[in-house]
């Protein structure tokens, strides 16, 4: 048993051991006991049990310092006298004080060789005396502290009955304080307080504000209990009707529910997977309480299984030849894609059932690509959904959520076969070289089961989880560029091209599509808006630069917005003539002037580039200074490109004696080649054999032909190598006025699917080497 030491009355000495304490104020005539682990706290008691048996007890500011010095300590603490203390088996000490007297820490002193802080102190030493306000505060503050116990519920009675026991007022005031529900700094602020006066009115002040914090929080209760209370008594009378309306054979609105679900489940015809999914859910919700947050996603679920198209279909129009004409009466051109739409309906017609092949529209804005998905859906008599695939990150846009998460649906696939209703629609997937990945998935990788059509016949959407049947769909795919598409993605594709159309196509669309469309949205009649062939050419040259036709046609709404103001200010009066006069005042300044676009001259070349917007001109520029046969590439080069000027400029210098150029040339001076746009990227190797006849161009003295531009891949034997988008740079130099196009010999094959229009105008050169392309654009 551990000794118990007796208090005796002793002068305080000036200095004390000092033991720090956490979150924990000690306060005079308070008895508390503590757990002591610190090396130096043991030490610094063992101290005091050697002397008075007193010590210091400071409270920490900051909790997490173990080895707390002056500035971690409040100023003001306890001096205790140690009641009792046992040294516990894991070295530790667990010990009883009791508060003696308020005392200010004067100085920090550590003790090396004792290795515990030995504190020197100021006792604060307060007046006891009584007179009629003390007693006031005495008995106000015990009436409050018994409100405050029966509200709290956590501070034994015995605590307040001991009060009217203590008649000292610093000693009442410091036992009321102790027993309060308040964090440390309060606390510590409370036994700062000197003067027994001043320290009556915070802990009157303080006992009021719990007070009422405690009321609140009692009402509050209340409330909580009654609502509680009554959802029981709802759910009881509730579980009590049921039972009632069951023994009467009478069904309510849930039971109803339940029961058109279970109608709609056998109405829908799913496949035999789908439809036990179904029923299973549905049995489960039969049991659930009706509103319910699990009652709400099993009902969500089943609304989505008997809302899809499971076996509705719509019937096809195998009429090849109305099926022609739709084609052709919706859009100009585009022979091949027609092609392919008509050779899948012939098929179709004489098999009954094919696995629906996957198309993919390959091509440049406005060249029709979108609007020719929305013509096949329309020959073929199927409905037409649209599936917007640009900006897609997530896999689960594709797959769907599982149920497990909160707000899941299915992914945009089952979504968009819900609203095209029938099994067999044509689905487009618009954009598809748009889609991205990051850590949420890859949604490419998703769609290769949903574009295989060896696969998506049970496609497995995340949220159904059960297969449904693709493999009727007509899946169209569109895009600008083929090169952000995974390999794997394109195997699954069939790729069909949309080249820019020709001047004279143009033309012919504006006249059939565009310009009826436009008259009648801006409510002109036929007879007030007529635009014939050659003020459409000038719009066409003047103000447009495209491979397809949105710029031609917001220019034509732009006429027709400005026909259609003449005509509210003057009804009766006479309407402006749309001549090429008027298109001009009614378009402003053109933008683009054809004959500034090819500039071929000394060390100037007019090559030829494909973008996913179509071809382009590519003005190459080269120039030499006094230097040392340094090399400078600027206009934004991609690697590729600037590995092609290497190599042209490598084959100039091995033909220099061919050009007549001095031994000495390409050491004296620097060459700089620039291709203007600087801030566009550009790259590929179809520009080397324009990059080489540019530098021999500039090293010869002798200017480039004319009208003439060039495309094709060098090699540093002076080889011309094959390139990719022949029809795209072709229709972009016949758009600019180019008279001459020189190219690789062995994309021959790619001539036939220019326009013959283009090829009457266009010269077309075959070139198999860099010694025919001299001769040809230098006359060497």
């Amino acid at each position: 048993m551990p000794d118990i030491l007796h208090a005796v009355p002793r002068v305080i000495p000036g200095e004390l051991p000092l033991l720090p304490i956490r979150d924990v104020v000690v306060f005079p005539s308070m008895v508390l006991p503590l757990a002591v682990g610190r090396e130096r706290s043991i030490k610094a008691l063992e101290a005091a049990m050697a002397g008075a048996h007193l010590v210091f007890l400071l409270t920490q500011k900051r909790t997490q310092a173990d080895d707390p010095q002056a500035q971690d300590l409040y100023s003001i603490g306890t001096v205790c006298e140690v009641l009792q203390m046992v040294k516990m088996p894991d070295g530790t000490m667990k010990i009883l004080v009791e508060g003696v007297q308020r005392a200010e820490l004067k100085e920090f002193l550590h003790l090396a060789d004792k290795n515990y802080v030995q504190a020197s102190i100021n006792p604060i030493i307060e007046e006891s005396a009584r007179d009629v306000e003390i007693e006031a505060y005495m008995r106000q503050s015990v009436q409050l502290f018994d409100q405050y116990v029966k509200l709290n519920g956590r501070i034994p009675l015995e605590v307040l009955n001991s009060l009217p026991t203590i008649t000292d007022p610093s000693k009442l005031a410091d036992t009321l304080a102790s027993h309060l529900m308040l964090k440390t700094p309060d606390k510590q602020k409370l036994l700062e307080t000197v003067g027994v006066k001043t320290r009556f009115e915070k802990v009157v002040e303080v006992l009021g504000g719990e007070i009422e914090i405690l009321n609140v929080e009692r009402r509050i209760q209340s409330r909580v209990r009654t609502q509680i209370e009554k959802s029981q008594k709802e759910y009881y009378l509730t579980e009590q009707m049921k039972a009632i309306q069951k023994e009467l054979r009478q069904k309510d609105d849930f039971t109803k529910e339940v029961a058109e679900l279970k109608v709609k489940i056998k109405d829908a015809k799913m496949t035999k997977e789908a439809q036990e999914a179904a029923e299973k859910e549905c049995e489960r919700l039969e049991k659930m309480m009706p509103y319910s947050p699990e009652a709400t996603v099993v009902r969500t679920y089943l609304d989505w299984m008997v809302s899809l198209p499971w076996s509705v279909r719509t019937k096809d129009d195998l009429e090849i030849k109305a099926a022609e004409k739709v084609l052709n009466d919706e859009h100009f051109g585009l022979e091949k894609p027609k092609e392919r739409i008509l050779e899948y309906l012939s098929v179709l017609k004489l098999v009954k059932k094919i696995k629906g092949p996957i198309l993919c529209f390959v091509g440049p804005p406005g060249v029709g690509k979108t609007s020719l998905a929305r013509s096949v859906a329309n020959s073929l008599g199927r409905n037409f959904v649209r599936m917007p695939l640009g900006g897609v990150r997530d896999e689960a846009e594709i797959r769907g959520h599982r149920r497990t998460y909160i707000g899941s649906l299915p992914g945009r696939i089952l979504q968009s076969m819900r609203k095209s209703k029938s099994k067999n629609p044509v689905f487009l997937l618009d954009e598809i070289d748009k889609m991205g990945s990051d850590w949420r998935g890859d949604p490419t990788a998703a769609l290769l089961e949903v574009l295989d059509p060896e696969q998506n016949g049970n496609f497995a959407d995340h949220y159904l989880d059960v297969g449904f049947d693709l493999s009727e769909v007509l899946f169209i795919t569109t895009a600008n560029t083929l090169f952000t598409i995974p390999p794997t993605l394109q195997d699954r594709l069939e790729i069909i091209r949309f080249a820019g159309y020709t001047e004279t196509e143009k033309v012919a669309i504006a006249k059939g599509f565009i310009i009826p469309k436009q008259v009648k949205e801006h409510g002109l009649a036929q007879d007030q808006f007529k635009l014939g062939d050659s003020e459409l050419r000038v719009l066409i040259r003047e103000y447009t630069r495209e491979a397809g036709v949105r710029s031609l046609e917001r220019h034509v709404a732009k006429i027709c917005r400005k026909t259609a103001r003449a005509v509210a200010d003057n009804p009766e009066g006479k309407l402006p003539v749309l001549d090429e006069k008027t298109v001009r005042k009614f378009l402003g300044i053109p933008e683009y002037h054809r004959e500034n676009r090819v500039q071929n001259d000394v060390g100037v070349v007019t090559g030829l580039a494909w973008t996913e917007h179509g071809g382009e001109l590519l003005t190459i520029e080269v120039t030499s200074m006094k230097g040392k046969g340094k090399l400078t590439l600027t206009g934004k080069l991609g690697d590729v490109m600037q590995e092609s000027a290497q190599a042209a400029v490598s084959y100039v210098r091995s033909i220099s004696k061919k050009l007549s150029v001095k031994s000495n040339f390409f050491q004296e001076n620097d060459f700089h080649i620039h291709v203007p746009e600087g801030a566009v990227p550009k790259d590929g190797p179809s520009a080397g054999i324009a990059l080489g006849t540019a530098v021999a161009s500039l090293c010869s003295g002798k200017p480039v032909k004319k009208d003439l531009a060039m495309t094709g891949e060098i090699t540093l034997r002076g080889n011309v190598l094959p390139i990719g988008g022949l029809k795209e740079k072709v229709l972009a130099a016949h758009r600019e006025g180019v008279k001459t196009v020189l190219f690789p010999d062995s994309n021959n094959k790619d001539l036939e699917e220019i326009p013959s229009e283009v090829l009457n105008a266009v010269k077309m050169i075959p070139v198999k080497t860099m010694d025919q392309i001299l001769k040809h654009a230098l006359g060497i």
